[in-house]
């Protein structure tokens, strides 16, 4: 994985946004995927909400999402495989980037037909924790008239990135707004922050 790591840090480094191709296995990929779809179908995921604590709100004109949070004690192999590469690229951020993560949170994002996410930062005004984002597409055939992009913006452009299998994508939570453009097929992904906590 270190070579993988490097490249996507590099890629960072360059551009303020590292994207992998294959970060996770497509094998690991394919079975986190079918974990998103049979909770879809057992109707496990819930509308997602903008904000933080107290403070949460749901708003279907802001991110119309939904999501399920992963987490070890669900003792599944698939997502607990996850964790370790996680758990891998923590030691890594903090042994080269010296970046002091002490925490993840990662969670499972379906978009249907006609969802999106407008624009915004993901770290919160009340609460600087969340210090890199982390996306994980897991969209098979994926086209381009099926929408869906990530659009990133800087100070004077903007960038696209498709929702395509396999591709990772990672950034600075506070510094760069973005939003999920308009989906036309179902969107499959796991978002997640590295935090200071």
């Amino acid at each position: 994985m270190q070579k993988v790591f490097d490249a996507l840090i590099d890629g960072y480094l360059l551009d303020k946004v590292g994207i992998s191709e294959n970060f996770l296995s497509l094998a690991l990929s394919e079975n986190l995927r079918n974990n998103l779809i049979k909770l879809f179908e057992d109707d496990q995921l819930i509308s997602a909400k903008t904000g933080n604590g107290s403070e949460t709100n749901l708003n279907a004109a802001v991110r119309s999402d939904k999501i399920f949070w992963l987490d070890r004690i669900h003792e599944n192999q698939h997502e607990n495989d996850f964790f370790d590469i996680m758990d891998a690229f923590v030691v890594f951020l903090n042994q080269t980037c010296y970046t002091g993560i002490s925490s993840y949170e990662f969670h499972y994002a379906l978009y249907e037909k006609g969802s999106f996410y407008k624009k915004h930062l993901d770290q919160f005004k009340s609460n600087a924790s969340r210090q890199y984002t982390m996306i994980f597409y897991l969209n098979t055939n994926w086209k381009l008239a099926d929408g869906g992009e990530l659009c990133v913006y800087f100070q004077d452009s903007s960038q696209n990135i498709s929702p395509t299998n396999g591709k990772s994508v990672f950034f600075k939570s506070s510094e760069l707004e973005h939003e999920v453009l308009l989906s036309h097929a179902k969107r499959m992904s796991i978002t997640g922050w590295f935090r200071v906590d």
